[in-house]
């Protein structure tokens, strides 16, 4: 579970790219010596010392007139709102700028928790550099080498230290779900629709839900939680005024939801923007399930509707295991169907394969389609167990993880649907090497 959000902030180019891939473990985030190369904020998981917490790239803070100047201050501002604590990145090589400065007094108004980086600090000479920036009056600065790797494990520390205490987790006991898509496809008026009250704003204006909003409710004497999310925009329209949300409010639903339902604007079709949002619930491991919105806007013969679900699954491979669901929220055609569904895909999340059975399983497939060798080696299933649910999460120990191709994975995976359903929840295959 996240124990928060952290964003790291600085002005261009002293290194708050090469950190961020650091701390995540993968070159995710653009590195380039060019001022402003990173514009978009990018986002990651951190793991240290077992606790978790969501990380942000932001782009360099430009306070004289630049290039994408405005763009980039927008996006900053918007990662300082929604984060727990702020990492500030300086360089010592540099020494104190007078950006730095004019960040410092930034950052302070925001009264959240800062941990002042001071990077770059290579060698004995640039480590005596770093107490200068005590008067940038943010903290204790923290020497740190984002090339070298050099005193991360100390940046971690502080962080783990002023991050809230509570994981961010899912409501124990209660069936809890959320509504994501891009802007104005829908989701307030589905919410109003299963809530059958009008209890969360809907607008056409696009935009309109800016937070999250949690509404429990019960249905036939069960308990539930539904959590509307503000739309996720294009990159390119974010940084206007109005856009003072952020996809990590979409994150944040997600990570405290048990299912997902993904919405798709009937009257506009797939766009490419949908493939992102969708990803964004199926990388978190929710349960999801797809809802073709207003249902009732598109002509249509008996022929339409398989017409379309060929399309979605098409477009949407990765979500092969995903319902479909042709709804109509502002007349409430089938919405009906979707809270039993949802009781369906959590419990399809929560399964837990008896050992046994699922060795049984695991083993007639491989018998029946051996894995083909590679470069004269044979791949060898020995034994198999789920490790864990939400979702379902199973262990292969094998003779060499690495004979373990996609492909066999895909295959093994599949042999396991036929077996126990599983659907609306992706299916988490990890081969280990038996001991």
């Amino acid at each position: 579970m996240l124990r928060g959000t952290v964003a790291i902030v600085g002005r261009p180019n002293v290194g708050k790219s090469t950190i961020f891939n650091r701390l995540i473990g993968e070159r995710k985030s653009i590195v380039d010596d060019t001022p402003g190369v990173t514009r978009d904020r990018i986002y990651g998981e951190v793991e240290w010392l077992t606790q978790n917490f969501r990380l942000i790239d932001t782009g360099g803070i430009q306070i004289e007139n630049q290039d994408f100047a405005d763009e980039i201050n927008m996006q900053v501002d918007i990662a300082i709102d929604e984060a727990d604590a702020i990492i500030f990145i300086v360089s010592a090589k540099e020494g104190i700028m007078t950006d730095d400065t004019a960040i410092a007094r930034k950052l302070l108004k925001s009264n959240k928790p800062i941990i002042l980086a001071v990077n770059k600090a290579d060698n004995d000479s640039l480590l005596m550099q770093i107490y200068e920036f005590y008067q940038l009056g943010v903290g204790d600065p923290i020497p740190v080498s984002g090339a070298h790797g050099i005193g991360l494990g100390d940046l971690l520390d502080q962080v783990i230290e002023v991050l809230p205490k509570k994981s961010i987790k899912p409501y124990d006991g209660i069936t809890s779900f959320s509504c994501i898509g891009r802007p104005n496809v829908g989701k307030s008026s589905l919410v109003n629709a299963i809530l059958n009250e009008d209890r969360v704003i809907v607008s056409n204006i696009e935009g309109t839900t800016r937070d999250a909003i949690d509404t429990p409710f019960k249905y036939e004497g069960k308990e539930y939680m539904i959590i509307d999310t503000a739309g996720i925009r294009k990159k390119g329209k974010i940084y206007e005024d109005i856009e003072k949300y952020s996809i990590l409010r979409a994150l944040a639903a997600i990570d405290r939801s048990n299912v997902v339902l993904f919405l798709i604007d009937g009257e506009k079709g797939i766009i490419e923007q949908d493939k992102h949002v969708a990803g964004l619930a199926h990388e978190a491991g929710k349960g999801v399930i797809i809802v073709y919105n207003k249902w009732d806007t598109v002509e249509k013969d008996d022929k339409t509707m398989a017409k379309i679900e060929k399309e979605i699954r098409a477009q949407f491979l990765y979500l092969s295991y995903a319902p479909i669901v042709f709804v109509s929220a502002k007349t409430h055609q089938k919405v009906n169907q979707l809270i039993p569904l949802i009781d369906q895909v959590h419990e399809n999340c929560s399964l837990r394969v008896p050992t046994n059975v699922l060795n049984d399983v695991v083993l007639d497939a491989q018998m029946f389609n051996p894995p083909k060798p590679h470069k004269g080696k044979q791949l060898h299933i020995y034994y198999a167990s789920q490790v864990s649910v939400e979702p379902p999460t199973i262990v292969l120990f094998v003779n060499d993880p690495e004979l373990f191709h996609f492909s066999y994975k895909r295959y093994i995976e599949n042999k396991i649907r036929e077996a126990f359903g599983f659907e609306g929840t992706p299916i988490h295959i990890i081969a280990r090497k038996r001991a």
